[in-house]
């Protein structure tokens, strides 16, 4: 299988919260399902560093380390007795126009350029993780306090639901989607003690999403991340 695009998506922040399923059915690709974890369904607020991409093994001059602010929802696709769980993305976010045109010409993404920017700070037993990105003047902030020591993800949790999706799925209209697949093993997590999050939904993800605005997440996670690749292969169906 070639490989499109590697990388390192180190410092994973996920906010996740609860959301009526009737606000993601009209993003749901055709030929995949909601995915559930004990009956309710979510969508995710995530950010991370994108470091050391490349692509078909050639670096990306001076863009091979970004941002990326995503808002995504779980799904699952069955093909014969296999279910394959994924996401889909309502928009990602990052700082370069190019990279983001490419993105949206090549995969038929939801890719949008607006300024970004990342604040660590580590400390003898804990890591502070912020991400940030500009819309309409404003910054919005998603930010964690989280234990520096790493822990495996339990089976059956809620952390095992969120990151253990590995394909990718794209609506390119109501009769056609797109797979594809993310490879990665699974990833360690930091235990997060306080988080803070300033995003304005409705500014930027549409007033489909502004309930958002006064919703509390359901749970705040960090992920150490890891190296990933993502396959050229992309099925149409």
């Amino acid at each position: 299988m070639t490989t499109f695009l590697t990388a390192k998506w180190q410092n994973l922040i996920m906010a996740n919260y609860e959301i009526d399923p009737s606000y993601l059915l009209p993003y749901l690709p055709k030929g995949v399902e909601l995915d559930y974890y004990n009956g309710k369904a979510y969508i995710s607020l995530v950010g991370f560093i994108f470091k050391d991409s490349r692509i078909f093994k050639a670096p990306i001059p001076f863009w091979g380390t970004f941002e990326e602010v995503n808002l995504r929802f779980y799904v699952t696709r069955k093909i014969g007795n296999e279910i394959r769980r994924g996401v889909v993305f309502i928009n990602e976010t990052v700082p370069n126009k190019t990279v983001a045109w490419v993105a949206n010409k090549l995969y038929k993404e939801h890719y949008s350029a607006i300024p970004t920017k990342h604040l660590w700070n580590f400390k003898s037993t804990t890591k502070e993780i912020e991400y940030q990105w500009q819309v309409s003047n404003q910054w919005n902030q998603l930010k964690v306090i989280a234990s520096n020591t790493k822990e495996k993800m339990k089976l059956g949790s809620i952390e095992e639901f969120i990151f253990e999706h590995y394909f990718g799925y794209t609506k390119v209209n109501v009769n056609q989607a797109i797979e594809y697949k993310i490879n990665h093993p699974s990833w360690e997590i930091n235990h997060v003690t306080e988080y803070y999050i300033n995003c304005d939904f409705n500014a930027f993800y549409g007033k489909d999403f502004e309930i958002l605005n006064s919703t509390n997440p359901h749970s705040v996670m960090l992920a150490e991340g890891s190296e990933i690749s993502v396959d050229w292969k992309r099925s149409r169906f």
